[in-house]
Formats: C-alpha cells, structure tokens, sequence
C-alpha cells in the first residue's frame, strides 16, 4: 500500500532559492531583524542581509564565480554564513557545504570530488581547510577567509568578507531551470561508509521548506535558536531556509555548549529550539538546566536520530513546552515527517505525519512485500521508502549508488527501519545497517539506547554488534555514568534483561567518558566497533 500525505496538495512555485526567500520581501520586513549572533548579540535586518547576499553574488560574478561552478562553504553558525550561502545562489554557483570538523584529507577528497573551485571558510578552521584545498587545486587567492585581514594584508593573499561586500560589482542576471540545476551538494554524515555528494536542486530546496511550513506555521514573531550546523541539511533548510522565509529571527549559536546554549535560549527568548536526542538527554537530565528561565520556549523540534517517547516526555514535563519530532535524511532535502505543533494526539515516540506532496511505502526487508498493519498494535518492521518533490536528483557522480537507492518509480530507500499502525503513525526502530543479528534474531539498538537512558544512573548509552562465535552477534552497550553514580557491569546488564525479551539483552558492557557523534547528533557506531576492533 502506498500512504500519502493527509495534508492538502501544494503547487510548488518555478523560482530559485534566492527568489523563493528574500523575492517577496516587503518594506516593512526590511528593517526587520533576519539573524542575531548568540554570543555577541549583533544583529543584521532583512533589508542589510540582502544587500550582503547582493554584493557576495557580485564579488563572485567578478572572479569568474557562476552558473555551472561549485563553492565550498566551511564555516560554523555565525551570520556570514548565511549572508555566503545565499550569495552563493544567487550567483548561479552550486555551494558544497563543509562539516566543520572536517580534516584536511577529508576537505580535499570532497572538494575533489564536487569540483569545488572556490572555498569560503573561516581562521578556526584555515588549519584544515587551507592545506585540503591546496590539495585539491584551489589556490590561495580563492580561498576567502570570512573574519580574515584580507587580501592585500595576508601574506597568503586570502580575500576576506570585506573585500567580497566591498567589490560594488552588480548581482549577475542568472538563467537557469530550478528543478534541474543544483543548488547544493551536501555529503552524506558517512556513519555507515563512506560520504556521497547529494545533488539537490533548487526546487528540492525550495519544496521542502513549503512541505514544513504547514507543520510546524513559523511567522514573524519566532526567534529560532540554531546550534545544529547550517553544514548539514537539517540545518540548512529546517533552520536557515524556514526561519528566513518566513521572516522569522535566526538565532546563531557557533557551536553546542550547554551553558551557552541556555543562556541563548534565556536572553534571546528564542521560542522554536531545534535539536538532536543528545541535546535532549542534557535538557531531560542535566541539573544546569534548572539554573535558566526557558519559559519563552514555544516548542522544542527533535531531529537527525530517533527520539524516544520516555525522554521526548521528560523534557516537555522539565520545560513545561511541547516536544517534537521530525524524520528526514540528506537525500530528501530532508524532512519527510514531522509532527505539527497542534497535534497534541500523536505519539511522541512516532516521527509524525508524512509532509505534504510526499508518498510512503513500508516493504518487509527480506521479501520487498508490503507490510500489512494490524488494526490494533502496530506492523512487523519494515524499510520505509519515500517519493516526493524533496527526493535528491541523485548522488554525485555515482550512478550505481543512485540506482540503488531510488527505484524506477521514484521511491527512495530510506535505509531505516519502522514500524507503523492502523493510524498512519510511524516509528523508526533502527537503521537497517545497524541492527543486530542474534541467533537469527533482528535486535534494534536504538531501542536498547532509549531504555538504557531511563536509568537514574546513566548520562549517555550507545550499543553496537560485538562478534560472538555462538551467537553471530551480541549487543554490546557503552555507557556514560551519570556524575557520582555507582554503577557496575551487572547492573546495567540486568537492568536490560528485567526489561526485554532474551534476544536483546546486553551481554557487554564498556564505560566511557562520552559517547562519539557527528556535529548533526547521530552516534558514530563505526567509532565504537573501530575501538572494539583495536
């Protein structure tokens, strides 16, 4: 059976990015606040961050920068970024946006293999950014260092964003089709192998911030907290492309430190917070939590990984807000599910309703049958696929791979496991690389995790597969003790038994200061198998 979405139909304009965000600007929302800098407070209105969008698309036009070339972009949530994203679009280029840990190996490899000829980044991160470029071919003088002194006093020649917003040449006049040309080429998180280029066009982008819209209805008087990388796809359509075309306030936040993260929230009064699970497990239990007044929280949205319901309900009870949560992936622009803010009867634990324009199939993992749902309870796990304007036109230079992950139809393998009820309601179990072959049997670690965070004693939990000649597999948990907490081996493991069928017991367990996980919060499993394998 094929669901599709209960929301009514949306007509999906022709338009750029730039004309979709800032081509309805009114007179009255140019004095309006855009974007505020967390730490210093700076703000920049509509009316300057367009002109700021204006003049990078000019600077670039006059370096030879335009439709048919690939920016990279590496730089952390500070107002530039979104004053170079834009600029970038609006030029006609294509952005390749840079995960801010990224090495300087991983930097050359991936603008290597975008054909990056230009990269916009920032002084923290020259130390990697610089050498990956070289590497790849880029030279010096391409290399615009945003906060930097500038090209005529860097030894090195780096232009910085004075010199961009400086140069006075005019925005060009682009032409180009937006359901065919390629907006950005995000790479994926590599949790489970190695990154791929995800060619998203102009209307996926587009598309995918009016599928949200109906769902979570951002206007004019939200202030939108962003901690979660513009980096990454989450970020960079949830955050960045929603709050501004809906002329809301962006609130950047550089990087996640849990005091500044709350002071923000506090003095900024932000009232939409967007979040991965980690950030969830400090709210739900960090005690400097209570320090902070939270009260102009409106809504708390989860996304990135799996939000259990126990601890979706320990943060909305400890806030006093609702709590969200949201599905989607790199290669569906991202979001295909959310649960809207006036639907207080859907499960917590569920990743909401489908957005609209978009279609799903649930197919059992072994046979490809649809998965018949009970009328009570819930189906047996099966693959989720999606179909919609938001689906990537593919993986860069990689056709196998593309074919491999979007049928003939259209549908697009998610990759993730769910189950789903007679409601429609849908709940993601695991990623199908990730579960856990014991004796045969299918064990989700997403679920142990949930359950093991409902321990007084425990801050964080991960579990892997651990190789075992009896049983193929066995799930091995790695557990942050919460601070002063006395707890042992046993009695996590039996915690787990006391609460889960024989199958998914824990039959390890490893204790450790933090659990590893990428800058968009999901858990490096790769990391924790490599510290098993060594």
């Amino acid at each position: 059976m094929t669901y599709a979405s209960s929301f009514p139909a949306l007509t999906i304009p022709d338009q750029s990015v730039y004309e979709y965000v800032f081509g309805g600007l009114l007179p009255e929302d140019l004095e309006r606040v855009a974007v505020i800098d967390g730490p210093s407070g700076a703000e920049t209105t509509y009316g300057q961050l367009r002109g700021q969008v204006l003049a990078i698309a000019g600077s670039l036009a006059a370096r030879g920068i335009g439709v048919g070339d690939v920016v990279a972009l590496h730089a952390p949530n500070v107002p530039a970024f979104v004053s170079a994203f834009h600029g970038i679009l609006r030029s006609g280029a294509t952005v390749t946006t840079v995960t801010a840990l990224s090495t300087a190996a991983e930097i050359e490899r991936q603008l290597r293999d975008s054909g990056a000829t230009l990269l916009i980044t920032v002084s923290p991160l020259l130390a990697a950014s610089g050498p990956g470029a070289e590497a790849a071919g880029v030279p010096a003088d391409r290399i615009v260092v945003m906060d930097g002194v500038g090209a005529e006093a860097d030894p090195d020649g780096h232009p910085n964003l004075r010199d961009l917003l400086a140069s006075g040449a005019p925005a060009p006049e682009v032409d180009f089709d937006p359901a065919t040309h390629l907006a950005a080429i995000p790479y994926s998180s590599g949790t489970t192998g190695r990154p791929k280029g995800v060619m998203l066009t102009h209307t996926n982008l587009v598309a995918n911030v009016l599928q949200t819209r109906p769902a979570l209805t951002l206007d004019s008087h939200d202030r939108v907290l962003a901690v979660l990388p513009f980096t990454h796809i989450y970020g960079l359509t949830v955050l960045l492309n929603l709050a501004l075309a809906h002329r809301a306030v962006l609130v950047t936040m550089p990087r996640f430190d849990l005091a500044e993260f709350l002071r923000t929230i506090q003095d900024q009064r932000t009232t939409a917070v967007f979040i991965a699970p980690p950030i969830a497990v400090a709210l739900a239990k960090h005690p400097m939590v209570d320090e902070y007044d939270l009260s102009a929280i409106e809504f708390v949205l989860s996304g990135a990984a799996a939000l259990d319901a126990h601890l979706a309900r320990a943060v909305a009870d400890r806030l006093g807000t609702l709590v969200l949560q949201g599905y989607g992936m790199t290669e569906m622009s991202p979001v295909s599910h959310v649960i809207p803010r006036d639907r207080d009867d859907i499960d917590r634990g569920s990743i909401g309703l489908l957005v609209p324009g978009s279609e799903m199939r649930v197919v059992d993992i072994e046979t490809g049958e649809e998965v018949a749902v009970p009328a009570s309870g819930r189906s047996e796990p099966g693959e989720m696929l999606i179909r919609g304007p938001q689906i990537m036109a593919g993986y860069l230079n990689n056709p196998e791979a593309t074919a491999a992950t979007i049928e003939p139809d259209g549908f697009l393998h998610t990759g993730d496991i769910v189950e789903i009820d007679a409601t429609g309601q849908v709940f993601v179990v695991d990623r199908l690389k990730e579960l856990i072959k014991y004796k045969g049997y299918q064990v989700p670690p997403a679920e142990l995790e949930a359950l093991l965070l409902t321990h007084p004693g425990i801050a964080d939990a991960a579990v892997v597969a651990f190789p075992d000649d009896d049983a193929g597999e066995v799930p091995k948990a790695f557990v942050v003790r919460q601070p002063g907490a006395e707890l042992s081996e046993d009695e996590v493991i039996a915690f787990v038994a006391d609460r889960v069928a024989p199958p998914k017991k824990v039959r390890r367990v490893e204790f450790i200061d933090a659990i590893p996980k990428s800058a968009s919060g999901k858990i490096l499993r790769k990391d924790l198998r490599a510290r098993d394998a060594a």
